[in-house]
């Protein structure tokens, strides 16, 4: 495609010091190239941020939080030139696509319409406490591959209205739509407040150890994350991390089993399964196990599989080769400890096309059940007793989401609250609201973003305790 694609340092749309390409997941081809930053341009971006801060958060929260909203507008405005070229970098189909980017404009629009409140914790006695908020300083934001442009909203949003700089580094796999959004932070916003750079995965410790790096936001992998907490411990700063998950969903045994499935299906194979609180394992009574899994093979067999570009696309490839390679490697131990009843082998086409897997009668041991497989594959178990099935729910390394599907709304509330995930969702999934927060437990993350709870995450709480002086 002929747009240039350039970094944003101080206010310029800069070349990088090198170029790389840019992989359609649906062709395995490239499509594009990308600007890539050296060590020396990452520390101009860090630098232009920290001159940028003392004006950025000395401004009204008001002034803030209206180019906020401007932002919010002009990527509105630009809605299916994002959509398209989001589609041909991640590989999502295009109406998946659109969705992700009037979530990230409604994302924006709900933290430009947040506050800092200062809290009275006492008035009383002649003692007054109270606590306020100010922003930290230069935030990283590192995002992932799966939801390139939300992701960043989800950092960019509450952090520019709090006041805070920005240097973001998208993964070098789906770069493009965030330079494109820093073409509207160029226009709209001053220099410095908002820089983006782009590697090949070189400059993530320099970036996340900056000694001028007040906060590291984070979304991607748990082995990512570590290191990342590892890099950020030397300067002790404020970390966010929203790390990888195995949601599991409970289905209760007083439901109708295809309908059921069909939600669970849902939840399961959005994006290509390639969500961290997709659904990655269902446990289904053993009453109906045989009907809820025969329902999943049919929805399964009929998906349309194919380039998101196309009309009627319903799944589209796997967003890179390193991941194709492991969810292929996922299916081989699929294939050896469990019954493959739908799907169950790439795609002898080009590109990364893994059709919807249905897997039944394996372990909970079994590595697909364990591990974080981000694809579209769906191991599915049986249960017979609440108890038991709680606990082999609970029984991970992960806590990121969950489902608990019934008709008994105070059972399958007691069942939810039972769940060691930071949200457990009921007859319904994937309801992500930027108003309220989203935690993970356990590996699953540190901190939290979205609502209230994420906007504090850019600030530090500070405690004013005042009497009056006594008289002398």
């Amino acid at each position: 495609m002929g747009h240039e694609f350039k970094l944003l340092i101080d206010g310029e749309l800069v070349a990088g010091t090198s170029r790389f390409d840019v992989i359609n997941p649906a062709t395995g081809a490239a499509f594009a190239e990308c600007a890539k930053a050296d060590e020396t341009q990452l520390d101009q971006a860090v630098a232009a941020a920290k001159r940028a801060f003392p004006a950025w958060s000395a401004r009204p929260i008001e002034d803030r939080a209206a180019l906020v909203g401007k932002l919010a507008d002009a990527l509105e405005a630009r809605a299916g030139e994002f959509a398209s070229l989001l589609t041909s970098e991640q590989g999502k189909p295009l109406d998946q696509a659109m969705y992700e980017v009037m979530g990230s404009v409604i994302t924006l629009r709900a933290f430009a319409g947040m506050r800092l409140e200062t809290k009275t914790l006492r008035d009383a006695g002649g003692n007054t406490v109270i606590e306020h908020r100010t922003p930290l300083g230069v935030v990283a934001a590192i995002t992932p591959w799966n939801f390139p442009i939300i992701l960043l909203m989800n950092k960019l949003g509450p952090a520019l209205v709090t006041g805070n700089t920005m240097v973001a580094k998208p993964a070098p796999t789906t770069p493009l739509t965030t330079l494109l959004f820093g073409e509207i932070c160029q226009q709209l916003l001053p220099a410095g407040v908002v820089n983006m750079i782009c590697d090949q995965n070189e400059l993530g410790n320099l970036l996340t150890a900056h000694p001028d790096v007040a906060k590291v936001a984070f979304t991607g992998s748990t082995a990512t994350g570590k290191k990342v907490m590892a890099s950020a411990a030397g300067g002790v700063k404020r970390v966010t991390l929203e790390l990888g998950g195995n949601d599991a969903a409970i289905v209760l045994d007083d439901v109708d089993a295809r309908h059921v499935a069909r939600k669970v299906y849902g939840g399961a194979m959005a994006n290509g399964g390639q969500i961290c609180v997709a659904i990655k394992r269902a446990y289904v009574p053993a009453a109906m196990y045989d009907d809820f899994c025969d329902e999943l093979a049919l929805l399964a067999n009929a998906a349309i599989v194919d380039d998101g570009s196309k009309q009627g696309t319903q799944i589209g490839p796997v967003q890179n080769k390193m991941q194709f390679d492991k969810v292929r490697a996922l299916l081989d131990d699929a294939r050896a400890n469990g019954t493959i009843v739908a799907g169950g082998a790439a795609l002898d086409r080009p590109g990364y096309f893994i059709p919807p897997t249905i897997v039944r009668d394996i372990a909970d041991d079994s590595a697909l059940v364990r591990e974080e497989q981000f694809g579209p594959v769906l191991p599915v178990m049986k249960y017979t007793d609440i108890a038991d099935v709680i606990a082999r729910a609970n029984d991970s390394d992960y806590g990121l989401g969950g489902t608990v599907w019934g008709r008994d709304l105070d059972r399958a509330t007691d069942v939810a609250k039972q769940i060691d995930s930071g949200t457990v969702w009921v007859n319904q999934y994937l309801a992500i609201d930027p108003t309220i927060p989203f935690r993970g437990s356990k590996q699953s993350g540190i901190g939290g973003e979205l609502g209230e709870a994420g906007l504090n995450e850019y600030t530090q709480a500070h405690i004013v305790n005042v009497v009056a002086l006594e008289e002398a």
